[in-house]
């Protein structure tokens, strides 16, 4: 079944059955039947009630059977036990789609899960699309399609607008519609997908991506029950330009076990949501607060901010912190500045804008300050600071009336207020069409996560074929060596090597391979050499090599007296360059996933890491480095030379094919360092490791 197909008998019901339905309005069968007729629902209304003729005026059924016509809808407010008839019932009557409000399914054990099943099993044999069981139920705000009990809707709807809500959690996502309607932003659909037996939140948000009432998505989700359908739901809100703001809550700790790699370490599944998020252009918020404050009408098109304030201080700090958010202040244009200047000789007109105590003066003042910046091309966003101005009459009324002209004047321009103040005060900027915060970081970052999000939407996804590899032989697992020699055969770059049980042929092996070289201990029992004192580095002659492959095995034996020795590893010394870590690992819900970050002893202290799932092009995997925190250090940053990033982005993408290819097998791939010269001069895998799947599951 196509994602999201039937939900419009659950968001666009032309006439809705009640199962349970109470004369109670305090019920939870009460309060669909009154909030459908308070809300003045335009379809029909049939209660289900075999011990009442009526509720609460309408004529009231025995059961479902005898209903003059098959609903699109049926509201299912029944104990857990009875459900599953309930449903099969409708289902034979040709009701296309049922909200289940009931709890007592597979949130209680094996017993309710057994039940649940049940009504999974019905759902796919009879087309039925089940919303539920234990959720709070949809809404559909311009048809007035009440299929929830959200105490919300006791005070009214909420206004009609271009945000759609989907939300695993219904007292959540009751939560955020609220706050939504608080702040202006205008809610299209509501809809919570609770244990989700059949409706999950993919569904909710392809059908959302396809419904024109709707133009941004937020999607409140606490786990991901199918990978690969909430990756196709994200790319199709993408690829039909509707823009999907995340609040993910719960940083499961779910396959951040102990690892043997770096990588088990750090690439956690937290770190991996972030990862799908970003591939497919959405944006992972961290309040409710902050995904609601913008409309879709008023994204900012960049990361260019103006910022207007009274006090030179207060503009010093949102500059400061509008940089660290990753946004930008150009200086306005000559013109601009100048029409500043006449409305306030004494201001500072640049960027930020200090317009001094004299901006709130009179509304004139205020709003030939606030035209003169918006009449600037070179920003898309203004950030006005405002501190508790609303607290004081005499400023209430200066801002409100300059922002109300500004508004009409230039109804389209983004801009964002910092401020506190009364309720009421607050109420009417957002029903001019203001978003508000009330700290200087929650601005700024608000700013900053939806700048350019629309922009992102409609490009084509990634798509890069990889057959599945052949079984991998045994010693690619035992240590590095052989683990090197696999991840070379799918083009990895590595140095060549030679592996020796005697101080003689260590030696001549190193003649062989040109000196400097280092000898590195090889056993299956010491993923992390330099913990047993197992790397020797820059040995000039054969006498130094032959000294320190005996002095390497009595240390190791001393330190580790049961670990198996398979020999040394003697390969060239390469210096020089920058070193990272690359890693892949098996998310246990996302699958293969790739990670590149700055290497060396301490990348697990640092963390400074990029993950993507697998497997990643190379433009990708350039993108990765490029988000790094340390990039400069790659990028040339203190008259360092430029590092190869084609050679170091090849070598990631490269390593995440290799991830997917042999995914059965592998659970964990930890490369470190990749060694990466300068620009022209390649990289090159100094060490590598693979872990297999029977190990990981025995830590």
């Amino acid at each position: 079944m196509r994602l999201g197909e039937g939900l419009d008998a659950l968001l666009r019901p032309r006439a809705i059955a009640v199962v349970g339905a109470s004369q109670d309005p305090t019920k939870i069968g009460g309060r669909p039947v009154q909030m459908l007729r308070n809300a003045g629902y335009p379809g029909a209304i049939y209660p289900v009630n075999p011990r009442a003729a009526e509720v609460q005026g309408y004529p009231a059924f025995a059961s479902i059977a005898d209903l003059p016509e098959a609903p699109d809808l049926a509201v299912i407010a029944l104990n857990a036990a009875l459900v599953p008839d309930a449903i099969e019932a409708c289902a034979a009557r040709g009701v296309r789609g049922a909200v289940v409000f009931s709890s007592g399914f597979a949130e209680l054990g094996e017993a309710g899960q057994a039940a649940q099943t049940r009504l999974r099993e019905t759902a796919h044999r009879t087309g039925i699309r089940i919303l539920g069981p234990n959720c709070l139920g949809a809404l559909s705000i311009r048809e007035r399609g009440i299929a929830t009990f959200s105490i919300v809707l006791e005070s009214g709807m909420p206004p009609a607008g271009p945000l759609g809500i989907v939300s695993q959690s219904g007292n959540l996502g009751s939560y955020t519609m609220k706050l939504a309607g608080e702040c202006g932003a205008g809610v299209s659909r509501f809809l919570t997908t609770g244990n989700e037996c059949d409706v999950d939140i993919a569904d909710g948000i392809a059908w959302l991506a396809r419904d024109p009432a709707t133009q941004v998505i937020l999607c409140c989700l606490e786990t991901c029950r199918d990978a690969p359908r909430l990756v196709a739901a994200l790319e199709e809100a993408r690829i039909t330009g509707k823009p999907v703001i995340a609040l993910k809550i719960g940083a499961s700790a779910a396959g951040q076990q102990a690892a043997a790699s770096h990588t088990g370490a750090l690439a956690g599944s937290d770190a991996v949501f972030d990862a799908v998020f970003a591939r497919a252009s959405v944006w992972r918020v961290r309040s409710v607060h902050a995904a609601v404050v913008l409309g879709p009408e008023r994204m900012p098109a960049s990361k260019r901010v103006a910022v207007l304030t009274a006090s030179g201080g207060f503009g010093v700090m949102m500059a400061d912190a509008a940089s660290a958010a990753g946004l930008t202040l150009p200086e306005l244009s000559p013109s601009a500045q100048a029409k500043i200047l006449e409305a306030v000789p004494y201001a500072s007109p640049r960027n930020p804008v200090d317009a001094t105590a004299e901006m709130s003066s009179r509304p004139a003042i205020l709003g030939r300050v606030l035209a003169a910046v918006l009449e600037d091309e070179g920003c898309d966003a203004l950030m006005v600071q405002m501190s508790t101005a609303l607290y004081l009459p005499r400023l209430r009324g200066v801002y409100l009336k300059a922002l109300r002209m500004v508004r009409e004047r230039f109804p389209s321009r983004v801009v964002m207020l910092c401020v506190r103040g009364p309720e009421d005060a607050v109420r009417e900027l957002h029903a001019l069409g203001f978003p508000t915060a009330d700290s200087i970081d929650m601005c700024c970052a608000t700013l900053a996560g939806l700048a350019g999000l629309a922009a992102r939407t409609g490009r084509p996804p990634i798509a890069i074929d990889v057959a599945k590899g052949k079984p991998l032989p045994p010693e690619a697992f035992r240590h590095e060596a052989g683990a090197k020699r696999a991840l070379a055969a799918e083009g990895v770059p590595v140095l060549p090597e030679r592996l020796a049980q005697s101080s003689a042929a260590a030696a001549e092996a190193a003649a062989e391979l040109g000196f400097p070289v280092v000898l590195k201990i090889a056993s299956p029992d010491l993923p992390h050499k330099t913990e047993v004192d197992g790397v020797a580095l820059d040995l000039a002659s054969a006498e130094e090599v032959a000294a320190a492959f005996d002095a390497m095995l009595q240390r190791v034996a001393e330190r580790a007296p049961t670990a198996r020795i398979d020999g040394v590893l003697v390969a060239p010394m390469a210096g020089g360059g920058t070193e990272l870590i690359l890693g892949a690992t098996r998310d246990p819900v996302f699958g293969p996933v790739v990670m590149a970050g700055f290497g060396g002893i301490f990348a697990e202290i640092v963390k400074d890491v990029a993950v993507r799932p697998a497997p990643v092009d190379e433009d990708e995997a350039l993108a990765m480095l490029r988000s790094l925190k340390a990039f400069p250090l790659l990028d040339g940053a203190r008259n360092r030379p430029r590092a190869d990033l084609a050679a170091a982005a090849s070598a990631i993408a490269a390593l995440s094919r290799f991830a997917v290819a042999h995914a059965d097998e592998v659970a964990e791939i930890d490369v470190n360092p990749l060694l990466v010269r300068a620009d022209g001069q390649g990289a090159v895998a100094l060490d590598a490791l693979l872990v297999p799947h029977s190990e990981r599951k025995n830590r």
